[in-house]
């Protein structure tokens, strides 16, 4: 039922960015067939657990011989897009480059994710998340004024900038091949997505409400109406009360009192307000405070840990993460009125559907058959 129903996709194995965009399409209803490797890719999942791989079919091929290339290629055939995650290439190494690919199916989305994009000095350089955002300037914008940048998980690269600006990417492309008739090749970088995330703080720092070094600014904990506090039992709660009616209600509902509450946006307050504020917050507990401030217009919440987001009412209310074979995962995003997402079904083990998902994509009995036979396809062990 979901928005992308009937459109088909090939996916190559791969880890992190990737397979969170083809998360994403299939959570949205599109079939995704991804090609896994013989025996699996330990890095990124084999098992029911591996979140990032649900909703799609697995079959697992041996790419170093002709056969498995030319059952990959009869699949990307009948594909409207194709996602691989490789360096710079690879994919043309296996002989599956775009060029072919795009001759024998002239409307394929061809969406390539790396980490420092197709061309460029660094292209065939290793890197992780920390390495891109720390390039896009998004790293060193993140941590406290006396301490070093703070990884932020790799939330920024891998996912925001990676993950999603690409399912982005290829919806953009499929949409637009939809009237041209013509495919195209899809080149996201998560260098370049994590720059296009900073946008906003860049904003801010060409008009001049930016000025100070990390730490000291008014989003990135330095000021004392945005940012989080300890409790009296150890958890902690974070507060974001930027707008004046906001600020105006917590300094209200916290008896804060003193002259130097008046100076909001003065930042050589900010130091002695968060020690103020800081004492306020501890004398009582996280959940003592979500009774006083989680209902009223502060812009207050809980800092939640991971075993802790499913229990919260709101989180309850909306189904914002669910637990499928008991594994907790968040569930699909955004939602739509008539045409809702739903995960496709549990994380598949390399190769588990190589008979359904060959047949369904129009392998012959015999042709699957004579591919078992002289092992270019897996089984599962």
């Amino acid at each position: 039922m979901g928005p992308l129903q009937g459109i088909k996709i090939v996916e190559m194995v791969g880890i992190g960015p990737a397979p969170h965009c083809c998360m994403l399409l299939s959570d949205m209803g599109a079939e995704i067939i991804r090609i896994d490797r013989p025996g699996g890719n330990k890095v990124g999942g084999t098992n029911r657990e591996a979140v990032l791989n649900r909703g799609r079919k697995s079959i697992a091929l041996d790419l170093k011989t002709p056969e498995g290339v030319e059952t990959t290629l009869r699949l990307i055939d009948q594909a409207d897009g194709l996602v691989e995650g490789f360096r710079p290439g690879v994919m043309e190494r296996l002989g599956l480059g775009p060029e072919l690919c795009l001759e024998r199916n002239p409307k394929l989305i061809f969406g390539r994710m790396t980490g420092w994009g197709q061309d460029g000095p660094l292209a065939q350089v290793a890197g992780h998340d920390i390495n891109y955002i720390a390039l896009a300037g998004a790293l060193g914008a993140i941590g406290e004024k006396d301490g070093g940048p703070v990884p932020p998980l790799n939330l920024i690269g891998d996912f925001g900038g990676g993950g999603m600006m690409l399912a982005f990417g290829m919806v953009c492309g499929l949409l637009e091949a939809k009237g041209s008739g013509k495919g195209q090749l899809i080149d996201a970088a998560m260098l370049e997505g994590s720059a296009l995330l900073m946008a906003g703080i860049f904003m801010a720092k060409n008009s001049g409400t930016w000025p100070h070094p990390r730490g000291e600014n008014w989003l990135d904990g330095g000021a004392a109406f945005y940012g989080t506090y300890q409790c009296a039992d150890g958890e902690w709660v974070g507060i974001g009360s930027l707008e004046p009616q906001f600020y105006g209600l917590l300094r209200e509902t916290l008896g804060l009192d003193d002259p130097i509450f008046d100076r909001q946006w003065d930042h050589d307050a900010w130091p002695e307000q968060k020690r103020l504020l800081g004492e306020v917050f501890a004398t009582k507990t996280r959940d003592e405070w979500d009774e006083i401030l989680g209902r009223i217009d502060v812009c207050f919440a809980p800092v939640l840990g991971l075993d802790e987001v499913m229990d919260h009412p709101h989180n309850k209310a909306r189904g914002v993460y669910v637990a499928p074979d008991g594994n907790v995962q968040p569930a699909p995003a955004p939602r739509f009125s008539r045409t809702p997402p739903a995960i496709q079904g549990p994380p598949a083990r390399p190769g588990e559907d190589n008979d359904a998902a060959l047949s369904a994509w129009g392998f012959s009995e015999q042709e699957i058959a004579t591919l078992r036979e002289n092992s270019i396809i897996a089984d599962p062990a």
